[in-house]
């Protein structure tokens, strides 16, 4: 038998590649585009790699060289963790707590 691959095996392994793909794709989407919170990036982010490793087997070493520093970036960007706690305002007017008066002060 030839080291080369038959064409049925080069087509699954094409179909697979194609999946890999289009899972980090939406992933990359989701994140960029859907407000989540840093909790719920890392969960995209966790279901995209066991979707990647139920295609390729084995090769979580090569998601966490390859894949998991483009989710990194994109999870710092779009899906920071929270810097600090903002207190809502109420009835419109500035906490006198923060330094500021209202409009009636």
């Amino acid at each position: 038998m030839s080291a080369e691959l038959d064409p049925e095996a080069a087509a699954e392994e094409q179909r697979r590649a194609d999946r890999l793909r289009r899972t980090v794709d939406v992933a990359c989407a989701v994140l960029r585009q859907g407000r989540l919170t840093r909790a719920e990036g890392e969960a995209v982010v966790a279901v995209a790699r066991e979707q990647v490793l139920a295609l390729f087997p084995g090769k979580g070493d090569v998601f966490d060289l390859v894949l998991a520093p483009r989710f990194g970036r994109i999870l710092d960007e779009f899906c920071p963790p929270p810097t600090a706690r903002v207190l809502p305002f109420r009835n419109g007017q500035v906490s006198r707590s923060a330094g500021t008066t209202d409009a009636t002060g």
